[in-house]
């Protein structure tokens, strides 16, 4: 499935929110006392997160730093797991492997770059997420380098956006929504550059709103068909390409950090439009999460679900919403119910029957999970 349509990013809830609910998470008594989100306390979903995270630890491999039976992309997604899991955990017990696939990863790909744009974004998001956890300096020099490669991407082809690789064929949504959810994140870190990085996520936000990705349902297509005029000049519209989970996640984390930003309420008013049109039309009959090419997704769709919910949770603690809250601990119970095999390995479909398992789809879970214990923590 490498033809866009594929894989940051996190988008993130800020990390001064994560720490508040960890200090929660910790300060909750235990048994009857314990505040509930729904029926159930917010510290089952983190309990259930430790166990899968220590399922998916048994797939990394220190000395490539990265993960077994997954992809180069898929593994700054797990980076990305493990950082919000130690957040909430409020541990220290995983920044030695952080920084061990930050050293031994580079000598696949040094500087986390390579052709495609989108793998540069998740990198770079991951690193963001990275840096939040540790203030390790060099990870948000990193993301920062990163950004500056991707800035390469863009051109005058459709009005602007960037390329989703370097062989500038397809213009699609997951890079561009990742070069917008990385500028993003970095205005709000690095204050020295800030208003840079404001300019960029401004820019890639007008361009892509006016794109024709997003779709007359509110949902965001795959990417764009370039079609040729008499002139030569490129005319770009929506190619009608499947409305992944992924990409309608990416962008929700993208403008939940630049309205924090800009203070812009526009932003989170289309933010939820675009969260409201998944959560009722990307299910399936359990009102599941669900993805076209399940239960056959290859090594790229098996890790959309767990992204959008990631960035579903970073919209849901900016600004709550009962149906969001609802959908993300729906789908939290139905992996753990339905979807859990031995060892406390999770597979693709989440409504069930478990299949098998890799380091992919336990990421995604994963990111279910850690999305509900985030946020019945803060309704703690």
């Amino acid at each position: 499935m490498r033809n866009g349509g594929r894989a940051p990013v996190r988008s993130s809830i800020g990390w001064a929110g994560l720490l508040l609910i960890a200090a929660v998470i910790m300060s909750t008594p235990v048994g009857g006392a314990a505040q509930t989100l729904g029926k159930q306390s917010a510290s089952p979903f983190l309990d259930r997160s430790g166990d899968g995270i220590v399922t998916l630890q048994g797939w990394y491999d220190p000395a490539t730093g990265l993960y077994r039976t997954t992809g180069w992309w898929n593994a700054a997604n797990s980076v990305t797991v493990l950082v919000d899991y130690a957040r909430l955990k409020q541990t220290r017990k995983y920044n030695k492997v952080i920084a061990t696939t930050f050293t031994q990863a580079q000598k696949k790909s040094p500087s986390f770059l390579n052709n495609f744009y989108d793998d540069e974004g998740w990198w770079g998001l991951a690193w963001v997420d990275a840096w939040d956890l540790t203030h390790r300096r060099a990870y948000l020099k990193m993301a920062r380098s990163i950004f500056e490669n991707m800035k390469g991407g863009w051109d005058p082809t459709c009005g602007g956006g960037i390329w989703w690789s370097k062989k500038r064929q397809y213009k699609n949504a997951i890079a561009n929504e990742l070069f917008l959810s990385l500028a993003a994140h970095l205005a709000s870190r690095d204050r020295r550059h800030r208003q840079e990085y404001l300019k960029w996520a401004n820019r890639e936000w007008q361009w892509f709103a006016a794109s024709g990705m997003v779709n007359a349902k509110n949902l965001i297509n795959d990417g764009l068909k370039i079609d040729r005029n008499s002139a030569g000049e490129a005319v770009c519209s929506n190619n009608s390409g499947t409305t992944w989970t992924y990409n309608q996640g990416v962008v929700l984390g993208g403008l939940v950090e630049l309205s924090k930003a800009d203070s812009s309420p526009v932003l989170l008013s289309t933010a939820q439009g675009i969260a409201s049109a998944a959560v009722t039309r990307l299910v399936d009959r359990n009102g599941v999460l669900h993805d076209a090419c399940e239960p056959n997704c290859g090594g790229d769709g098996t890790q959309f679900k767990g992204i959008f919910l990631r960035n579903l949770m970073a919209l849901d603690m900016y600004s709550p919403q009962p149906d969001e809250t609802r959908f993300i601990q729906t789908n939290a119970d139905a992996v753990w119910r339905e979807d859990r095999g031995p060892g406390n390995q999770f597979g693709l479909v989440w409504s069930g029957p478990f299949g098998q398992a890799d380091a992919a789809t336990q990421t995604s879970a994963l990111d279910a999970l850690i999305a509900a214990a985030a946020i019945g923590a803060k309704g703690d």
